[in-house]
C-alpha cells in the first residue's frame, strides 16, 4: 500500500443555482489577459446540453481519455506512441476555435465617435485575434437560456440510451427540466493529458495531487488539449503555451479555499483531503467498465484506519494532513455516505472531483390537454420515493454522467437524499418521528445519526465544515532546494521571466 494525499472538491448539484459566480471569480483571477479570453478554467453548464467546448463528451470525435484494448491493457484513445509523432503537425481530434468561441471585445470608440443621428450608436463586437467585426453565435454555456430544449439537449451525448419516449417527453414545454453542472480540472490520478504530452511539461504534484503545466517546458504541441477527455486544458494563442486550472494552489498554500469555491453563492462546494492507494491506479484504470466506479471508490482509504495512518506516515505525509483527511467532508460524502461520484469514470482518468447527483420533479402526463402528475389517489409521502423512475431528469441520463450507465447507484443516492428530506420534514412539520420514517431511513441504508449529519452538512455547513484545508508547510519544501528566507512572503506561482513562444 503506497499512500498518497489528494486535494479534492465536491459539487452538490442539488444546490447549484447556476449563477456563474464561480466562473467569474476564476476568470478575474487567472485568465483575464491576452490569449486567455476563451479560457474558462471553471465553467457551469446547463444540462441536458452540449457543454463547453461544444460536445466535449463525444470522444469518438475528440479522442480523449483512455480505453481498454482487447488484451485488457490501458491505452490512450488519442494515439499510440508512434501515432503521436504522426499527429504532431496535424491533429484532427484537436478542438477548433468554433468549438469554443472567437474571443471578442467591443469597439467602444463607436459610442463616442459616431456622428450625430437619429439612432443610438452601438459598440459592435470585434475579434480579439483579427480585430475585425464578427457575429457572436456561441460561447460558454451558450445553451443556458435554452436549457432542456430540443436544440441543445437533444445533442447531449449523455442522452444516449435514454428511452425515446422519455426523450420526447422531456422536449415538451411543460416537461422541460434541467440542472447545472459546474466543471473544473479533475486533477485525475491517471491524467491522460499528462500521458499525451510529448514534451513532459505536465506533472502531478506529489504533496497534494494538483496537475500542473510547466510552461517553461511546454512547446505548444497541444496534445494535452486533445488527450484530456474533459477538455479542461487550453492553448494560449498569445504565449503559445498550454494552460489549465491550478486548483488555486497559491491560495491553498496560504490556507484559503480556491476562488471558485470561496465565492460560491449556493455553497455547493466542499473541499478536503482524500488518501488513496497509489499502487492500485494502473490496475483499477484497466478494469472492465462495470468495475471502474467501485474500484475507484474503494481505492480511497480510511484516514482513521491505524494501518493507513502507519503507511501514510512512512510515505512522509504530515500529521496535519492526516488530521485534515480525518475531518474531510469529501470522505464523508464519497465513502461514508456514498452520495457522490466522479464525472465519467469510463474515461479511466480516475477523476478526483466528485458530484452529488441532483433531484428533479416527478414526470407528468397529459390528459385532455391538462397536466396531471402521476400520483395515485391514496395518501403518499410528498417525496414519492418509489417514483424515481418517473423523475423528469431520467436516471439513465444521470447514470451516463456519473456511474458508467448503471442506474442502481444513482437510484440509491437519490433515495437516500429523499429519505433524509422526509425524515426532517416529519421532524419539523409533524413534530415527531414515527416508525414508518425510521423504516424509510433503514431502507435507504441510513441511521438517524447519519441522516442528521447529512442534513447538517448539506443545509447548514459553516466555512470550516465545507473547507478543511491542511497546512502546506511550504518552508519545508523550500528547504530542500535552497534558503527558505529568499522566498519569504511568496507563494508558489509566477514567473521570474515570462514564457516565450517556442522557448
Amino acid at each position: 500500500m503506497r499512500v498518497r494525499a489528494q486535494m479534492s472538491m465536491l459539487f452538490h448539484l442539488d444546490k447549484c443555482i447556476g449563477c456563474h459566480t464561480c466562473s467569474v471569480a476564476c476568470k478575474n483571477l487567472w485568465t483575464d489577459r491576452d490569449g486567455a479570453e476563451y479560457m474558462w478554467w471553471n465553467n457551469v453548464e446547463t444540462r441536458p446540453g452540449t457543454g463547453y467546448p461544444t460536445g466535449w463528451e463525444d470522444q469518438d470525435h475528440y479522442k480523449g481519455g483512455w480505453h481498454r484494448d482487447k488484451k485488457g491493457r490501458l491505452k490512450l484513445v488519442l494515439h499510440s506512441r508512434g501515432g503521436g509523432v504522426a499527429k504532431a503537425f496535424f491533429n484532427p481530434a484537436l478542438p477548433e476555435l468554433e468549438d469554443y468561441y472567437d474571443p471578442f471585445t467591443f469597439r467602444y470608440g463607436d459610442l463616442f465617435d459616431s456622428p450625430a443621428g437619429e439612432q443610438q450608436p452601438t459598440a459592435i463586437p470585434i475579434s480579439k485575434i483579427t480585430g475585425k467585426p464578427l457575429e457572436v453565435n456561441t460561447g460558454p454555456n451558450w445553451d443556458d437560456d435554452l436549457g432542456g430544449s430540443d436544440i441543445f439537449a437533444a445533442n447531449d451525448p449523455s442522452m444516449d440510451g435514454v428511452d425515446d419516449v422519455v426523450r420526447a417527453q422531456m422536449e415538451e414545454l411543460e416537461r422541460v427540466v434541467f440542472n447545472y453542472l459546474p466543471r473544473i480540472c479533475n486533477h485525475c490520478l491517471n491524467p491522460s493529458c499528462l500521458a499525451a504530452c510529448p514534451s513532459g511539461a505536465i506533472y502531478k504534484r506529489a504533496e497534494d495531487g494538483v496537475v500542473l503545466v510547466n510552461e517553461d517546458k511546454c512547446r505548444g504541441w497541444r496534445m494535452c488539449v486533445s488527450g484530456c477527455p474533459y477538455k479542461k486544458v487550453y492553448y494560449n494563442w498569445d504565449s503559445g503555451k498550454s494552460e489549465k486550472c491550478i486548483l488555486c494552489f497559491p491560495r491553498l498554500e496560504t490556507g484559503q479555499a480556491p476562488a471558485c469555491a470561496h465565492s460560491c453563492v449556493g455553497r455547493i462546494r466542499y473541499m478536503g483531503v482524500l488518501l488513496y492507494d497509489a499502487d492500485k491506479i494502473a490496475t483499477n484504470a484497466a478494469l472492465p467498465d462495470d468495475e471502474l466506479l467501485d474500484a475507484q471508490l474503494d481505492m480511497i482509504l480510511d484516514p482513521s484506519d491505524p494501518n493507513v495512518i502507519t503507511a501514510a506516515r512512512l510515505a512522509g505525509i504530515d500529521e496535519g494532513w492526516l488530521d485534515a483527511a480525518q475531518r474531510s467532508p469529501l470522505y464523508k460524502f464519497v465513502k461514508e455516505w456514498r452520495l457522490a461520484f466522479p464525472l465519467h469514470p469510463e474515461y479511466r482518468t480516475e477523476a478526483m472531483m466528485f458530484y452529488v447527483p441532483p433531484l428533479s420533479p416527478v414526470m407528468s402526463t397529459i390528459e385532455q390537454n391538462l397536466v396531471k402528475l402521476e400520483i395515485p389517489d391514496e395518501r403518499r409521502d410528498f417525496e414519492l420515493l418509489d417514483e424515481l423512475e418517473k423523475a423528469r431528469l431520467p436516471l439513465e441520463y444521470l447514470a451516463n454522467l456519473f456511474t458508467v450507465g448503471d442506474v442502481e447507484p444513482i437510484k440509491r443516492v437519490l433515495t437516500s437524499m429523499l429519505a433524509v428530506r422526509t425524515y426532517k420534514r416529519r421532524q419539523s412539520v409533524d413534530g415527531s418521528i414515527d416508525e414508518d420514517t425510521i423504516e424509510l431511513l433503514a431502507a435507504a441504508g441510513l441511521t438517524e445519526n447519519e441522516a442528521e449529519a447529512v442534513y447538517k452538512m448539506t443545509t447548514t455547513p459553516t466555512m470550516d465544515d465545507r473547507f478543511v484545508l491542511p497546512p502546506y508547510h511550504r518552508e519545508m519544501s523550500l528547504e530542500a532546494v535552497g534558503d527558505p528566507l529568499t522566498a519569504k512572503g511568496e507563494t508558489g506561482f509566477g514567473y521570474l521571466t515570462p514564457p516565450r513562444r517556442g522557448a
